[in-house]
């Protein structure tokens, strides 16, 4: 799936009326739609993928929606997340704000309101897809490297200059310099400042 692909929307409330009604709209509104009972069972079946977006009740038997937010962060899941909530869970939601969630909505939410937020969670979505797209072109340029070539980018990215890379890796200035050409040519970077954003995009991303 690629950054341009629709959004697909997981919605994850114990009350089954919300989750079909939600569907409902939102299929209308042409977003492919998943919906689950708990957030065991959308965590049993979830596999990480580009372009999507998860709406989540905060308020769930068992796992709530902080808890599924807090695993999800734990195994790393980029995935944007809009919390709705009831009228006493405002701080709650504020905390899921703060750990990374897009919006929260209030019940009962206004339909045009909830578009927006999902408008909003769609272009993170994205934002996020083109970003993963990124990393895995700079890794697999990154993977074309020798190892003495990794060890002259690793040096490079750190600012250092190339009679310190010469002297820390025990090789002349001039093989520093070819090294230096090979791995610019290798990253396609047209500057060393390209070659460091891309060596950060790299770390960012893992």
């Amino acid at each position: 799936m690629s950054a341009d692909d629709p959004v697909k929307i997981f919605v994850v409330d114990d009350d089954e009326g919300v989750r079909n009604s939600l569907a409902a709209l939102l299929n209308s509104e042409g977003y492919e739609t998943q919906t689950f009972a708990s957030a065991q069972a959308f965590l049993d079946s979830y596999v990480p993928a580009a372009n999507c977006c998860l709406i989540a009740d905060i308020r769930m038997p068992d796992m709530d929606g902080l808890e599924l937010q807090e695993e999800l962060n734990r195994r790393q899941v980029k995935l944007p997340i809009i919390m709705v909530t009831g009228h006493g869970d405002v701080p709650l939601a504020v905390r899921a704000m703060k750990a990374g969630a897009v919006d929260f909505l209030e019940k009962p939410y206004d339909e045009a309101v909830l578009l927006a937020s999902l408008a909003r969670c769609a272009e993170t979505a994205h934002a996020v897809a083109s970003h993963a797209n990124a990393a895995g072109e700079i890794q697999v340029r990154l993977e074309t490297l020798t190892e003495r070539e990794r060890q002259v980018l690793q040096l490079l990215a750190a600012g250092k200059p190339n009679k310190v890379i010469a002297y820390e890796l025990t090789i002349s200035p001039r093989t520093v310099e070819i090294h230096r050409a090979r791995v610019m040519e290798k990253m396609r970077a047209n500057s060393l400042a390209e070659l460091v954003r891309m060596v950060v995009a790299l770390g960012a991303s893992t």
